[in-house]
């Protein structure tokens, strides 16, 4: 895509320049991997209307002149292109690698909506090129020590199973029991098969190896469940089973009849004659 010019603008009054679209590229520090394809039409469709709102920053490319490497604003670039945009607005500053690696992933993370394996490998890598520790890395991202713990663990997991995370098949919480399982990617496709909560993954992985194919157990009923079951049984004179499930927010009621008499009048009390 050329530029109408050939040539970068002079700084306006607000601090930017216009840069050709062709003049940028990506630096090595962007934590996406992946961007949604429908996300990105919708912008190119509200900058063709109203154009780039928000300057994209950059720094100058180390090793070609008048070339400049993304360092926040890699939606904006690409769907400037989409929308056939030949200059886009940037703020142009002279930053060192360690510097464009955590602006990148800050960017990111504001925005919520990197996948859990991006903002992971979004750490790891701010820990390795500005060797900070877990500590630090809390302050400056302003994110509890925890979080960063708990999310580094998950590049433990094999690739397959971090790539149902990129893809968001599966969740953060149905993915952590399976670090250091013999059977991560197997309970993984199980998972994604049978649609199992979190909580029921936990379960399947402190079963034995031989019964890792078994349906995993219910949870065990709360103690407002028992108590509505013990109550309807008390008043209909009937066994009265209770099945919810709390994450999807649904369930089902069973009520046992012996005999046919038994049926009759349950459904009496429910004005069904």
């Amino acid at each position: 895509m050329a530029s109408s010019s050939g040539a970068a603008s002079a700084p306006s009054a607000s601090g930017f320049r216009e840069i050709p679209i062709e003049w940028i590229n990506v630096g090595p520090w962007q934590p996406r991997r992946r961007f949604d394809k429908a996300g990105l039409d919708e912008l190119a469709a509200s900058i063709r209307q109203n154009g780039i709102v928000q300057p994209i920053l950059l720094r100058p490319h180390p090793e070609k002149s008048s070339r400049y490497q993304l360092v926040a604003g890699e939606r904006r670039w690409r769907a400037a292109q989409l929308a056939k945009i030949h200059q886009v607005p940037a703020i142009i500053r002279d930053l060192s690698d360690a510097e464009c690696y955590e602006i990148a992933l800050i960017e990111n993370i504001q925005r919520s909506d990197l996948s859990v394996i991006e903002e992971a490998q979004g750490y790891q890598k701010l820990l390795e090129t500005n060797r900070y520790t877990q500590e630090q890395l809390s302050d400056i991202i302003g994110k509890s020590r925890s979080h960063i713990a708990n999310l580094l663990r998950l590049l433990l997991l094999s690739p397959f199973v971090q790539n149902l995370l990129l893809d968001r098949e599966i969740t953060m919480g149905q993915a952590r029991p399976l670090i250091g399982h013999d059977q991560a990617e197997a309970l993984a496709k199980m998972i994604v098969a049978k649609g199992l909560s979190a909580r029921q993954v936990e379960a399947l992985v402190k079963q034995p190896a031989g019964n890792a194919g078994q349906k995993p157990k219910p949870p065990a009923k709360s103690a407002d469940i028992k108590a509505l079951e013990k109550q309807a049984a008390e008043k209909l004179g009937l066994a009265f089973h209770i099945d919810w499930n709390e994450t999807k927010d649904r369930g089902k009621v069973t009520i046992d009849c012996q005999s046919l008499d038994q049926m009759t009048n349950l459904l009496a009390q429910l004005g069904i004659r």
